[in-house]
């Protein structure tokens, strides 16, 4: 399985991270996601699922961050601009660090896209995809452990992409 996302001058257009429009930006999280491109799905797959995570901001906030986690996309579905915002049943989409109960932030914007805003330096993101052979039994509002453990067994390719997002 190969993923394909747009990145001019190796960076992630700004519209989907810290430099975003505006109105593209709710209590202070970007919330419109990136289109994804995925090609060589096998054959037998029925559903995707994909995480986005930064794994630079452990040393900014001890952890890694989870912008976006989401399952159940169906395998001839596609990902468009803002899909975390108008994706509909089956679709199901997880809770992102803004969920925290270590932090105190905006619950509004603590299920479904976060884009990227590192404070400190350009941070590479990772997005994980991953093609299962079944719906997995979640709803949402789940969390990623809840999602890494229902994939278990079910995953028939994965694959995986560096996305760098400018600070």
């Amino acid at each position: 399985m190969e993923i394909k996302v747009d990145l001019p001058n190796n960076l992630l257009p700004d519209k989907y991270g810290k430099y975003a429009n505006p109105q593209a930006i709710k209590n202070g999280k970007p919330v419109i996601s990136f289109p994804i491109k995925l090609s060589d799905i096998p054959a037998d797959a029925k559903t995707i699922a994909l995480t986005f995570t930064d794994p630079d901001s452990i040393p900014v906030c001890g952890f890694e961050w989870i912008h976006w986690t989401a399952a159940n996309i169906p395998v001839d579905q596609e990902i468009t601009e803002d899909f975390s915002q108008t994706a509909t049943t089956p679709v199901v989409q997880g809770k992102n660090s803004s969920a925290s109960p270590l932090l105190d932030g905006p619950k509004d914007v603590a299920t479904g896209y976060n884009g990227p805003y590192p404070p400190d330096q350009t941070h590479d993101y990772v997005l994980k995809v991953f093609a299962l052979d079944d719906n997995l039994d979640l709803e949402n509002g789940f969390w990623m452990n809840e999602l890494l453990h229902k994939m278990d067994g079910h995953i028939l390719t994965s694959a995986q992409k560096t996305i760098p997002s400018r600070a």
